[in-house]
């Protein structure tokens, strides 16, 4: 018999599909914490220094508390992949909710500004990096850092009021934004038919590679990790695939040419 401290982790999945305790559910959330914090330092890397990794945690922490709990193994689909989408949908939300660019960046985000208006208007062209950094009186290394959080003062909160223009009716930002993503369901139609072809004749391993890496643009590590398999084995497979498919659009592309 398994004490508590010594099950594997298909036991405390088990468990807590049966009892709903805590207990089980903070094993799981201690076992997966780790994609939490991949999540979190992935998405860091595009924000500005300011924004502190551990509240991305924070926040990544309640997305996988989530999935947790939603979580239906019958479905087929691996906790990795299926937490995945939920984790950074919580971080993402969580920078939605607050002003993330301090007062001081926007200082100095002004004084960026002004001086390389300074500079076009004495020098006639758009001055260099190293030109800005001496007109401003800094090292290449903090100048990098200002060009860097600077980028952040001109996004705006989709939750942010604003006119519509026609009487006194407020509406959101995200209201008046135009969707990009909004399917088309001709183009879908077309993208599920070409899935089904390019994923025809593989194994169930093979396809799940094509599926992940090309429609919801995992890396190879990522993908390694949701199927148990070292990323240099999903790269090697991945390159054989891709080498069988090129062998049978050619093949088909000679059959239509015959006929």
């Amino acid at each position: 018999m398994k004490t508590k401290d010594k099950m594997d982790i298909q036991d405390v999945w088990a468990e807590f599909h049966k009892t709903h305790d805590d207990y089980y559910r903070n094993l799981l959330m201690e076992h997966y914490r780790d994609i939490v914090r991949y999540s979190a330092e992935r998405l860091h890397t595009k924000l500005p220094d300011k924004v502190e990794v551990d509240d991305l945690i924070s926040a990544g922490i309640f997305g996988l508390m989530d999935a947790i709990d939603a979580y239906d193994p019958d479905r087929g689909v691996k906790f990795e992949t299926y937490c995945a989408p939920r984790i950074k949908g919580s971080i993402l939300d969580e920078l939605r909710s607050m002003d993330w660019v301090p007062r001081l960046v926007r200082a100095r985000a002004h004084q960026l500004g002004r001086a390389t208006q300074t500079l076009e208007l004495s020098l006639g062209r758009k001055p260099l990096a190293e030109e800005i950094a001496k007109e401003m009186n800094v090292e290449m290394d903090e100048f990098q850092r200002l060009h860097k959080d600077s980028k952040a003062v001109g996004l705006v909160s989709l939750n942010t009021k604003c006119s519509d223009g026609e009487g006194d009716k407020e509406v959101c930002e995200i209201d008046v934004i135009k969707d990009k993503k909004s399917k088309d369901p001709l183009i879908e139609a077309q993208k599920r038919d070409l899935k089904n072809l390019l994923t025809k004749g593989l194994s169930r391993a093979e396809r799940l590679i094509i599926v992940l890496y090309y429609y919801e643009e995992m890396t190879m590590k990522e993908i390694g990790a949701t199927l148990d398999l070292s990323e240099s084995r999903v790269s090697q497979m991945h390159s054989s695939i891709v080498a069988r498919l090129k062998a049978q659009m050619n093949c088909r592309k000679k059959e239509f040419s015959i006929s």
